[in-house]
């Protein structure tokens, strides 16, 4: 028999969740620290993204092609290693 979670019982289960992680915590220090700032940044988003520790400027997307290209180069490298020391050991 499947149970059947009210939408405030999914609440409450997701908030228990966010506070044993520390997110709760986590977002209250730099909600603070941006109220505390003399000068309200320009773009608050931007602000959270670095007390939080993100690097600002990098394009995500653009390291993710990277990766998989560095993934299927170092396959290949994988392959040719293997294939060579094949031949080292069949010409002994």
């Amino acid at each position: 028999m499947a149970s059947y979670q009210t939408p405030e019982s999914k609440k409450q289960e997701f908030r228990k969740y966010l506070e044993k992680s520390g997110v709760i915590d986590a977002l209250t220090k730099v909600l603070v620290g941006l109220y505390e700032e003399p000068e309200r940044p320009a773009n608050a988003v931007d602000y959270i993204k670095r007390y939080m520790g993100a690097p600002a400027g990098i394009d995500v997307e653009a390291l993710r092609v990277e990766v998989e290209q560095l993934r299927a180069e170092n396959a290949q490298l994988h392959a040719t290693v293997t294939e060579l020391n094949g031949k080292l050991g069949g010409s002994s």
